[in-house]
């Protein structure tokens, strides 16, 4: 069924907007399971000007969208065009998830742009973009799609848990894989971080050094977000209406949000792996920039009253572990294989998302 090794390239442009990262990956499969191997990594920086109509992408007119969504597609190719050049690669597919302008499942929408056919004859590639549209429209969330990724690649750890612009998590229960997201992540972080002066906060160290509030971290603890079952997912949408109000109402110091934020999410993240572990101590993998976030990763320690296990991940997983999966999820469409679980993202059924050009 799997004779071969296949090599693609996985693209991801997160929700915390610092750039386009490019992983190179290949996949094996063998009779205990799928294997990969990440072979070739980067991140491009955006261009202030397309970082900033990315940004504020969700503004724009009708027509000015669209030309953005070609433009970025484009600009996506070229990249992929040199860093090919560069490795002497020549891959099965390029994979991207595209930038998140609007997510409202509840509405059957959930809208990526990177244009399919720009980035296809930009690159000279085959190109699979698009992935959670199908989902949606099954009644889905259209996310997470990462977990199939960890069910089927990390088949041994108990938590994978990724901190990007917004965190998510993903476990096995009861025979099968659910994920939901968390809370919001490095979009507030790096918000806050901005005012001082930096794109992020480094370690931690200016959480570190701020003082606690506990009033906000209440009232944070307390929406109704936390309370939800099943299948959920945070988008900027709700991000923008809830947790940033909340923060600005209290004007508090940029040290004092981020130490705040940072205990925030450590307890809300300590509260779910504590409430789904099946062992005493749980195997837990980090990854996404959050992850270098010590003060966070000393802060979840302290509310897991040191009962867990942090699995060991060289930099580059920790760093491109999403566009590793994004290529997966390529590679899994070209097969017609499920990439999307139902148990995750709460549609009618399984499916296989993602469009094709080229």
């Amino acid at each position: 069924m799997h004779p071969e090794r296949y090599t693609l390239i996985g693209l991801m442009s997160g929700t915390s907007g610092d750039g386009l990262d490019l992983a190179h990956c290949h996949f094996e499969y063998q009779k205990r399971g799928w294997n990969y191997e990440i072979l070739q990594t980067e991140t491009r920086p955006f261009p202030d000007p397309l970082g900033k109509a990315l940004a504020e992408s969700h503004l724009l007119s009708g027509l000015e969208l669209s030309l953005l969504d070609v433009n970025f597609g484009q600009w996506m190719g070229e990249q992929v065009k040199i860093f090919c050049l560069e490795h002497q690669i020549t891959p099965m597919a390029v994979a991207s998830h595209g930038h998140t302008v609007f997510h409202q499942p509840e509405k059957g929408l959930s809208l990526q742009i990177g244009n399919g056919w720009a980035l296809h004859q930009a690159s000279g590639e085959k190109v699979i973009t698009d992935f959670r549209m199908l989902d949606v429209q099954l009644g889905g969330q259209g996310a997470p799609l990462v977990p199939i990724g960890d069910q089927l690649l990390f088949p041994k750890v108990d938590f994978c848990i990724n901190l990007g612009g917004i965190s998510n998590l993903s476990l096995k229960k009861d025979g099968q894989r659910i994920a939901f997201d968390c809370s919001p992540f490095n979009l507030l972080l790096n918000r806050e971080a901005l005012k001082l002066g930096s794109p992020y906060d480094k370690d931690g160290a200016w959480a570190r050094a701020g003082a606690l509030d506990t009033r906000l971290m209440q009232e944070l603890n307390a929406l109704p977000f936390y309370g939800l079952q099943g299948a959920k997912s945070l988008g900027r949408e709700s991000i923008e209406q809830l947790f940033i109000p909340l923060i600005e109402k209290r004007g508090l110091p940029p040290k004092e949000n981020l130490r705040t934020l940072v205990e925030h999410y450590a307890i809300q993240i300590a509260t779910l792996i504590q409430i789904h572990a099946l062992g005493t101590k749980p195997t837990v993998l980090l990854t996404g920039g959050g992850a270098h976030n010590r003060y966070f990763v000393e802060r979840l320690d302290h509310h897991l009253n040191q009962q867990w296990v942090q699995v060991e991940a060289p930099k580059e997983l920790v760093e491109f572990k999403e566009a590793l999966i994004f290529a997966f999820l390529g590679l899994l469409k070209l097969q017609g294989e499920t990439n999307a679980l139902a148990s995750v993202t709460g549609a009618i059924r399984d499916s296989s998302g993602g469009i094709i050009y080229g």
